[in-house]
């Protein structure tokens, strides 16, 4: 049976990205993000809350106010976005079993220790990739820091502590 994927993670680095690509003092809408990610505007509002709260992304009241990006994203890896949203959640999605079958008596502790095993590789990976590297080529802070600046965006920057809720 064909399960509902989770999309908070893709979601989160796309805002996460666009609010990066607009630059400072571009606050957007919540309707302007949902339009890129083709999500609903509530779905965007219930991922920007713990954003929000991770110190992230912060919100501008008013006409022109809406969402901004309150962190360099060159020092925001997606594996912090991951472990934000992710939590200690299994990533594979681990069942229940019957203890008094021999299979479920012992299964369950082989799949805890793989899944592990699979959210650290994949900590690892998301560990070496930053919002600031998903921008494309020309697109807000990048184009306006000239070529010259932009080579010097690839460089790491210390990543941040995200505090969670």
């Amino acid at each position: 049976m064909p399960r509902t994927t989770n999309t908070q993670f893709a979601v989160a680095v796309h805002v996460l990205t666009y609010l990066a690509g607009a630059g400072a003092d571009r606050p957007v809408s919540s309707e302007a993000l949902s339009g890129s990610a083709d999500v609903n505007p509530v779905y965007i509002r219930r991922i920007l809350g713990p954003l929000r709260e991770a110190g992230l992304v912060r919100s501008r009241a008013g006409a022109h106010g809406g969402w901004e990006l309150a962190v360099d994203p060159r020092r925001v890896t997606l594996a912090q976005v991951w472990r934000l949203l992710q939590g200690d959640d299994p990533v594979l999605g681990l069942h229940g079993t019957n203890p008094d079958c021999p299979v479920g008596r012992s299964i369950q502790q082989s799949l805890v220790a793989l899944d592990r095993d699979v959210a650290a590789a994949i900590e690892a990976e998301l560990g070496r990739t930053t919002v600031a590297d998903l921008l494309p080529a020309g697109i807000g802070a990048r184009a306006e820091r000239g070529s010259a600046q932009a080579e010097r965006s690839s460089a790491r920057a210390e990543p941040i502590t995200l505090s969670r809720g």
